[in-house]
């Protein structure tokens, strides 16, 4: 092997690091139809599907379904359907991920991606995470290389195309802001709730622009740790969603919650409308209503700042890590019985 197969390798496993879950091909090729390699339709994202094409996570390298296949054909977008690769412009660059040096016109958009350092690629048709593109490594003509992960495309043969009605109709999707604490916990939470489509945490309700944690802890900037939700309405309600969180955080704790002290610390549901501020208030009145002196705060909801991309999906990456968001049912308890 060469000394520049050992560097990309390396380079590779560098940028895989922290990404523990490995690809599920079989969970993507069982929901397809019965002709794995010709999907007639895209069934929805699976866990691990979400967890890369929308919260823009990573398959492990060598674990995907693509990164060694070179039959003809083309690549498409596994959320909307849409065409970004030909099989001709794939080649083998030993990193463990599909490799491209070429998308097809328009299809893919390059973005800054959260570290700072790299490019990120995004489906143009619906902004779902591809992975990263690198220049400068002479692996090909074009000096380009497109790192895919395998979970965020699927191959489709020669000679055969995707049905027109395969692209599933846009999602229309709502957004709530929650502030609990320590935003692991809180994001966990949301992340397994059925109907919740992506969980993000960030910070909110602060004066400073692009705050870094460093800056957020220091509580100068006056921004809460709070998590965004991302959810099908036609699934879950925001109520539903409210509710699990006044059940995840101890709404009477002022400035803090259990052993984090802090204004970043401090319970708020940012509300996005007049309709979840009401929801907001409904709550917080049965709440009362059972005992419970209330405290979180509802504010209208700011600019929301994601967290540094170690924050995200904390207790996938650390499992076994402590928590101290526990639920407890309190719209079913009175407050003198906890």
């Amino acid at each position: 092997m060469t000394e520049r197969f050992y560097l990309i390798l390396a380079v590779c496993t560098l940028l895989a690091a922290g990404c523990d879950q490995p690809s599920r091909g079989g969970d993507r090729e069982d929901a397809m139809s019965d002709n794995a390699d010709t999907p007639t339709s895209m069934p929805a994202l699976n866990d691990h599907e979400r967890h890369v094409i929308i919260n823009k996570g990573t398959e492990r390298a060598f674990s995907g379904t693509y990164w060694n296949h070179f039959e003809a054909g083309a690549y498409v977008c596994r959320q909307c359907g849409a065409t970004l690769y030909e099989s001709d412009t794939k080649f083998e660059s030993q990193c463990g991920w599909p490799s491209f040096d070429d998308e097809v016109p328009g299809a893919v958009k390059r973005v800054p991606d959260a570290d700072g350092l790299r490019t990120e690629i995004v489906c143009a048709a619906c902004d779902g995470h591809l992975g990263h593109v690198f220049v400068g490594e002479n692996l090909t003509d074009k000096n380009t290389r497109h790192c895919v992960n395998s979970v965020s495309i699927v191959f489709v043969p020669a000679g055969r195309e995707l049905e027109p009605t395969s692209a599933p109709a846009p999602q229309t999707t709502q957004r709530a802001y929650f502030a609990g604490g320590c935003f692991w916990g809180v994001e966990n939470h949301f992340d397994l709730a059925d109907g919740v489509i992506s969980a993000q945490s960030g910070y909110m309700g602060g004066s400073a622009d692009e705050p870094t944690y460093k800056q957020v802890c220091s509580g100068q900037t006056g921004h809460a740790e709070a998590v965004e939700v991302v959810f099908d309405p036609a699934k879950v309600t925001f109520e539903q969603l409210a509710k699990l969180f006044f059940e995840i955080h101890d709404p009477t704790q002022v400035g803090r919650q259990g052993p984090d002290v802090g204004t970043q610390y401090r319970p708020a549901v940012f509300y996005v409308d007049d309709q979840q501020r009401g929801v907001a208030e409904k709550l917080i009145a049965q709440l009362r209503e059972l005992g419970y002196d209330v405290a979180t705060e509802l504010v209208e909801a700011q600019t929301f700042w994601p967290a540094e991309d170690y924050h995200q999906d904390y207790f996938q990456k650390h499992p076994g890590h402590p928590t101290c968001h526990v639920p407890k049912a309190r719209f079913e308890t009175p407050a003198d019985s906890q």
